[in-house]
């Protein structure tokens, strides 16, 4: 459901993922994927929407056709991806909220390897939390919470007192699983899809309200 206008979100911390969430990626992700699809007798098509939110090397072990290297493809494909940046931009109103945001009060947890998240978050002229979790940071990729966990205990927080915020349904697992909530973004899945969860068109609608002397922040839902 549409969380309504009005409503007031409170969280010691916020955890968002990356790409479809704080950086649009898409034109270069498909540009990419294509070309190695395509190398490979493959159509993008076939895996497009399961890969959305996964680690590429889940991708890649998954898709790669007999006698193909997954975790040599994946480094071919990471250097592809770190000089092709063209048309990643920021996510609507991401920008202005974690400009807002208190120093440690947020993290980004991607299933990007390190050096693309710093990459993709540059090109879209966003700056890196402390706080940063990413695919080289735990065994298992989303859907599983090992990443968010990760991150809540980095951060020192638990889960009852952290917001999630994903765009992808292995993202949305996540952190339901690490024990979240969590709210979806409709940027790249369409809103008739999230039907089930607590969605929003962008991050344009989400204004930080206030923080309180114990450092809890106040969202609010414009």
């Amino acid at each position: 459901m549409q969380i309504a206008s009005g409503t007031l979100i409170t969280a010691r911390a916020i955890l968002f993922d990356m790409d479809g969430t704080l950086v649009d990626s898409t034109s270069a992700v498909k540009r990419i994927w294509d070309r190695w699809a395509r190398k490979h007798g493959l159509s993008f098509s076939q895996f497009e929407h399961r890969m959305h939110g996964r680690r590429a090397i889940d991708t890649m072990t998954e898709m790669s056709p007999p006698g193909v290297d997954p975790e040599q493809e994946v480094l071919l494909l990471d250097e592809e991806e770190l000089n092709d940046t063209e048309g990643t931009v920021a996510i609507p109103g991401a920008s202005e909220l974690i400009a807002s945001l208190p120093r440690g009060s947020w993290a980004l947890v991607t299933s990007a390897r390190p050096p693309l998240a710093l990459a993709r978050m540059s090109a879209a002229g966003l700056s890196m939390p402390e706080i940063v979790v990413t695919s080289t940071d735990v065994a298992q990729g989303k859907p599983h919470p090992d990443c968010y966990q990760l991150a809540l205990e980095r951060l020192g927080i638990s889960a009852e007192s952290a917001v999630v915020f994903e765009d992808a349904p292995a993202g949305l697992a996540a952190g339901r699983a690490a024990g979240c909530r969590t709210i979806a973004l409709a940027t790249i899945t369409p809103s008739e899809q999230l039907g089930h969860e607590d969605w929003l068109h962008d991050l344009t609608s989400v204004v930080l309200e206030s923080v309180l002397p114990d450092g809890t922040l106040q969202l609010r839902i414009r």
